[in-house]
């Protein structure tokens, strides 16, 4: 006769089992945004216009600052990741690789074991874009920049973009772009030109890329300075706004659309488009007491297949906010980003963007 004991020991074995094999199948790759807001170091770069960040300029932007603002940068990125390390960090607005190196090597961060890739770019403020990541789940295969043509005459050289092509724990190559797109100052109608350039760049590398590749996965992350809807992502870099049944049949052929002129192209989606954070707050960045969502996270379709070997979560995607992050203004509870510098006025406070995040699962 069966003991009824042994069994329920036998189920709960196999019961226990299975959830341990289910969630080694399911492995969680996080993806992280953030613009960092003017993170200089304290010494003048020739050539550049980093002044008002010196010990004698305009900021004070001395050493207690500059390393207590690494310090606040460390506990975010940290938090981001959650129960381990964020596999991707994105970052805008870091004038050079020594500030990188100290973020990632004299900080708290130096336990994490993350390594980096950057632009030179010759952005008059010397500002550039990096990518931080986890060697072990991402290793660089090849590290490009992507220079934005500009006018000598009317406007200011920008940020290049960056693009890594790196091997995924599946033996498959993910291709990163992050991006710091050109600034509205200005005016956001007068300088919408110059973004719509950028992502016409953008969109040509994507698509130089689904040409090469037999299964092209891209993730573009950054500052776009524009709005979901705007024409430079709506009509040059064609991103579209996902919605959670477009992609429920798992069909590989809704990765891709025919364009005007016939040419199949991979399709992207922006992920991030609606995403909001915990109390009230509507997107990444505040101006002028509204809620702008400038920072963006984009997905080719082939990661929403379910065929796919990484796949991005899109209800996972969120604005992260600490309390560190924010503060509140007027009488009636509304918290905003706490910047590092309100003009010249310092404000001792992270950035003045929240950071995005995003799951994939492989």
């Amino acid at each position: 006769m069966e003991n009824p004991i042994i069994i329920s020991k036998l189920l709960l074995l196999v019961s226990l089992f299975s959830v341990s094999v289910s969630a080694e199948c399911q492995r969680r790759f996080r993806v992280v945004e953030y613009n960092v807001e003017n993170l200089f170091d304290t010494l003048h770069d020739v050539g550049y216009n980093d002044n008002e960040f010196l010990p004698e300029g305009s900021h004070r932007w001395a050493s207690a600052r500059y390393w207590g603002k690494l310090g606040r940068l460390c506990r975010v990125i940290t938090a981001a990741g959650g129960e381990a390390p964020a596999d991707l960090v994105g970052l805008c607005e870091v004038e050079n690789d020594t500030v990188v190196h100290h973020l990632v090597r004299r900080t708290l961060l130096h336990r994490l074991g993350y390594e980096f890739v950057m632009t030179h770019s010759i952005d008059r403020r010397g500002l550039d874009v990096a990518l931080l990541y986890q060697p072990l789940r991402f290793c660089p295969l090849t590290v490009n920049s992507l220079r934005v043509p500009f006018s000598a005459a009317s406007e200011r050289p920008t940020r290049d973009i960056l693009h890594v092509s790196g091997l995924l724990p599946t033996s498959d190559t993910l291709d990163v772009f992050v991006c710091h797109l050109p600034s509205r100052r200005g005016g956001a109608k007068q300088t919408e030109e110059y973004r719509q350039r950028a992502c016409r760049l953008l969109r040509t590398a994507v698509d130089s890329i689904a040409a090469l590749r037999h299964l092209p996965l891209v993730l573009i992350m950054g500052d776009m300075n524009d709005e979901p809807q705007d024409a430079s992502l709506r009509k040059e870099l064609r991103a579209g706004v996902f919605e959670q049944d477009e992609m429920k049949t798992g069909n590989i052929s809704q990765c891709y659309e025919v364009s005007d002129c016939g040419d199949i192209r991979l399709t992207l989606y922006n992920l991030t488009a609606g995403v909001k954070g915990e109390g009230g707050i509507e997107g990444t960045y505040m101006y002028r007491g509204r809620w702008n969502r400038l920072d963006h996270i984009i997905v080719s379709g082939t990661l929403l297949d379910t065929t796919s070997p990484l796949q991005a979560a899109p209800s996972s995607a969120r604005v992260l906010a600490l309390p560190m992050q924010l503060e509140e203004h007027g009488s009636r509870g509304v918290v905003w980003p706490r910047r590092t510098f309100q003009g010249p006025i310092y404000r001792g406070g992270v950035s003045d963007h929240l950071p995005l995040v995003l799951d994939f699962f492989y």
